[in-house]
This record gives structure tokens, sequence and C-alpha cells, in this order.
């Protein structure tokens, strides 16, 4: 913008002595150069100056894991211990740029580095259409339930951890339509996508198929929800998702019409009773494949069969005495965070997985914040015996240091 201030000037500056010095331009014998400036002068008339704009946002999490499990195997124990300042699962520097173009055009780009290499969260085109109205394109996370879009972020979330399953469509390829409109006194929102979708494994998990599609179908997502109250303290939201899973190329198979399907429902509350806030979230997600005979892991001529149904749920309820006079007490915050996850019995992958997580964070600023979380987890196998042998038993002690912030 200096620069475009600066040739305005200069061109004011000829144009004022070109008007004061007829000879001048007379002498030169050409209107070439006259008929230039005159074409400069029109466009940098035209242009409007804050017109386009370059931002730079982002967020940083780090801190100290210290971690106990004890597995169960037989009536055996085995117990290990592991501590790392920082691990792959709460670690991430995330910058994300933003280009504006006018008032109706964004661009959005986000890397990320979690310490085992760079990835990207987030690359896509957005156009605001009117109110209400977005059209969006790229590389985006999919409009099912509200953790991975909202909530994930180190310095949103309250707990060291993001709860397991809680994102089972993840990020894809597609275009985008979402919005929000009044409704009364009350808000609701819409948020629908088509995406390239997924790839159905030989041993029944799924996986995204990413920007090469191997299959001209496409898969849709959608998330609804309607803010009741003229506040919009409250938030119930429910989503879906249906699709034809892909097969990868040149794969053994005896797949017959493999279809996806996801249903979510989601909540968020919160309340102030003087002097605390009350915080209440929570999501839960069932993953649908239709019947299909899987090659057998211990013999690839015979095929196997199980439902395969996934559920994960989370509930959590946080309380921050936000309305007392005392600075240090005012920005304390307690959490606590119950999980569930379920993989298909008689998979290869089954299992039972609960967790309970209590933290007690003090918040710095609006977005910068401290964290301690304590995490107990445990899970049980409940995997086909025949295919991959004795099942056993696991039980996880974790405490996490963290800080986190928004930049």
């Amino acid at each position: 913008m200096k620069t475009k201030l600066f040739l305005f000037l200069v061109l004011l500056i000829g144009l004022g002595i070109l008007g004061t010095s007829p000879i001048y331009a007379q002498s030169q014998g050409d209107t070439t150069i006259t008929n230039q400036l005159n074409s400069l002068s029109s466009q940098l008339s035209s242009m409007k100056l804050g017109d386009s704009h370059f931002m730079m946002v982002g967020l940083a999490t780090f801190g100290f894991v210290n971690q106990k499990t004890i597995n169960t195997l037989g009536g055996v124990k085995t117990s290990s211990i592991y501590n790392s300042l920082g691990d792959a699962d709460r670690y991430e520097l995330s910058p994300m740029f933003l280009w504006r173009h006018g008032d109706n055009t964004l661009i959005e780009f986000e890397p990320s580095f979690d310490g085992t290499g760079l990835g990207v969260n987030w690359a896509a085109i957005s156009y605001f259409a009117a109110p209400g109205l977005i059209f969006r394109g790229g590389y985006f996370v999919l409009p099912f339930g509200t953790y991975s879009k909202r909530l994930a972020a180190g310095w949103i979330n309250k707990l060291a951890s993001d709860p397991m399953g809680v994102d089972p469509a993840g990020t894809d390829f597609g275009v985008e339509v979402e919005g929000g409109l009044p409704l009364g006194n009350m808000k609701w929102s819409y948020d629908l996508a088509l995406s390239n979708g997924f790839q159905l494994n030989p041993d029944g998990t799924i996986q995204s198929i990413g920007i090469s599609a191997i299959s001209n179908n496409k898969t849709l997502t959608g998330r609804v929800s309607i803010l009741p109250f003229s506040n919009s303290s409250l938030e119930i939201g429910a989503s879906g998702l249906t699709g034809t899973l892909a097969t990868a190329p040149n794969t053994k198979t005896n797949y017959l019409d493999p279809q996806v399907q996801m249903l979510g429902l989601d909540l968020h509350y919160i309340k102030n009773l003087s002097p605390f806030q009350i915080n209440i979230k929570g999501q839960f997600s069932l993953q649908h494949v239709n019947n299909q005979n899987y090659i057998s892991p211990v013999d690839s001529t015979q095929f196997y069969t199980y439902k395969n149904d996934t559920y994960a749920s989370f509930g959590q309820i946080s309380i921050r005495p936000s309305f007392l006079e005392d600075k240090t007490l005012k920005n304390l915050e307690l959490a606590y965070r119950y999980v569930n996850f379920k993989s298909p019995v008689n998979s290869t992958w089954g299992q039972n997985y609960s967790e309970n997580d209590i933290g007690l964070d003090y918040w710095l600023s609006w977005r910068t914040v401290l964290k301690f979380t304590y995490e107990s987890i445990g899970s049980t196998g409940t995997s086909n015996a025949l295919l991959v042998g004795p099942q056993g038993t696991s039980q996880i002690h974790r405490m996490v240091l963290q800080f986190s912030t928004g930049f």
C-alpha cells in the first residue's frame, strides 16, 4: 500500500509539471508518454486502499508428558514408563496464513508441525456470497460434530489431549456451503460438504482417499444446529455422513458395494452462576460400514465377517470463578472429561476404551493457558482371538503439563 501511495504522489507531481509546462510536452513530438500517464492515473484512481489484507494467526502447544502403562495378558503384568518434553499428540505449531481480497474472498492456509513431520490442517478458499451464505473449496475439516472444527485448538481445549475417536470424518478435499440465519428469537446454522470420501481397507478400517480420488463416488457430510436461546448460550447439533467406499487398486477383496454412514449429536452450553461460569460440552458419534467379507490375516484364501460399527463419545464440564475480584483465583479453571470408545468386536482392531481426565488450568490471557491434566485410561481388547491371539487389558496413567497459546 505504501508503494502504491508513493507512485500516486509521483504521478500527481509529474502531471502537475506537465500541466504547467505545455512547451515541454509539445517539444517531445510524441503523445505516447502522455497517454501512458493518463492510463496509469486512471488505474490508480480506481484502487481502493485496504482492498486486500494479509494476516497470520495460529496456535502453539508444548509441554511435559509422564506416562506409566500396565499391560495384563494371561494373568501376567508388564509395565513401562515414558516421559518426554513434548510428544506428537500434545505438541503442535500451526500458523495460519489468511489473505482477504475485498469483502468476499478469503484464502486460508494452515501448515502444522507436530515434531514428527510437517503437514497441512487447512488449505481452502472461501467466498462470502451473502449474509448467512459462504461457499468454500479446497482441503478442510469436514462438518461432522463440533470438536475438530471449533474446540481442538490447544488454547480452546480445556484439557491437554483430544478425546479418543472424536473425529471420524476427518479432513478431505471437497466443496462446502455453510452459514446461519435468525429463526425468530432463536438461530440456526447449516454446513454441507461434498468430498472425495474414504477407502475401505482389508481389515475393515477406513481412510481418506485424498486428492487423487480412485472412485467417481463422492461423500456427503452435513451438520445442522439450533441455538434456542436468544443469548446463544445453548447449541444442539446433529451431523450425518454417507458415501460409497472405494477399494485400494490391485487389492484382492470380496467386497460388495461397500458403504459408510455416520451419525452424530453434539451439545454446547454455557451458564453463568455468579461467581462461576459453567461450560458443558458433549458429542456422540456412530460409524457404520455395511456387511462385508474381509480377508483373514492368517490365511489369505479365507474370509471372515463382523459387525463393523464404531462408537465414540465424550462429556465434559468445566467451572471457572470468572466473576471474582481476586485476579489470581478468577483465572483458574477446573475441568473434567469422560471418554468412551468402542471399535468392532471380533475385528483385528477391536477394543473397549474408556478415559477419565481431570485438569486444572490457569489462564494467562483470554487465549493463553497453562494446563495440568491427569488422565486415567483403561482398554480391553475385543479382537477375534483366532486371528490375533489372546486378548489382554491395558491401564495408562498419564500426567501432562502443557502451555498453549493462540496468536
